[in-house]
């Protein structure tokens, strides 16, 4: 079983790394494989519904010489799939969404290679938004046909300064919950890794 996390905040070693890395331990200690993706340093451009990709149906984006193929690859071949963003100005930053509408845009024309791969999101901020940007990626996994577990609150935390979020003793928790929750639901709904995609 594997494991990528990928955090959609511009600075590297920043509160929503560090809640994603309290994921992936948690994940590791469990027996899953982990690796963390940082958009940190990357170009993801946005998608232009070229419709490309419902013509071809091949997993490729048109959008080339930007380093979004590399990480769909990875999503593609991953069986548990964290998302997580620091909130701006009330939403997720650009380069995560960038990502994510490029990938929902071809698991739809492709008949679906995400669906039935585990998953869900994790949101950062100083003070408000954790709510708004947590529904905005969650919607992202229930159209991918992703299967979210629950925790012991939303996976939300606060924290401005770096390394601030460490201080949100209920937000560390409920990744940590989380995590198990995800590793559980991998052992029961994936035993053997007999993952079964959905019908085109």
């Amino acid at each position: 079983m594997h494991a990528i996390a990928i955090c959609g905040s511009p600075r590297k070693e920043g509160n929503t790394e560090i809640l994603l890395k309290t994921c992936l331990d948690t994940l590791k200690a469990r027996g899953v494989t982990v690796e963390l993706i940082r958009l940190s340093g990357k170009e993801i451009r946005p998608c232009t519904a070229c419709t490309t990709c419902f013509q071809k149906k091949d997993r490729k984006c048109a959008i080339k010489n930007d380093d979004f193929h590399p990480i769909f690859e990875k999503m593609l071949a991953a069986d548990i799939i964290l998302v997580g963003s620091p909130v701006y100005f009330g939403s997720a930053t650009p380069n995560i969404m960038a990502l994510l509408d490029r990938a929902g845009f071809i698991n739809r024309a492709c008949g679906g290679p995400l669906s039935r791969k585990i998953g869900g999101p994790v949101v950062v901020a100083r003070r408000a938004g954790q709510n708004f940007t947590y529904a905005q990626l969650l919607f992202w996994f229930m159209l991918a046909e992703m299967v979210v577990p629950g925790s012991s609150y939303w996976n939300i935390a606060f924290g401005l300064k770096p390394g601030e979020v460490t201080g949100d003793t209920e937000g560390i928790e409920t990744m940590q919950r989380f995590a198990e929750n995800l590793a559980w639901l991998a052992e029961n709904l994936c035993p053997g890794k007999k993952r079964v995609a959905a019908e085109p």
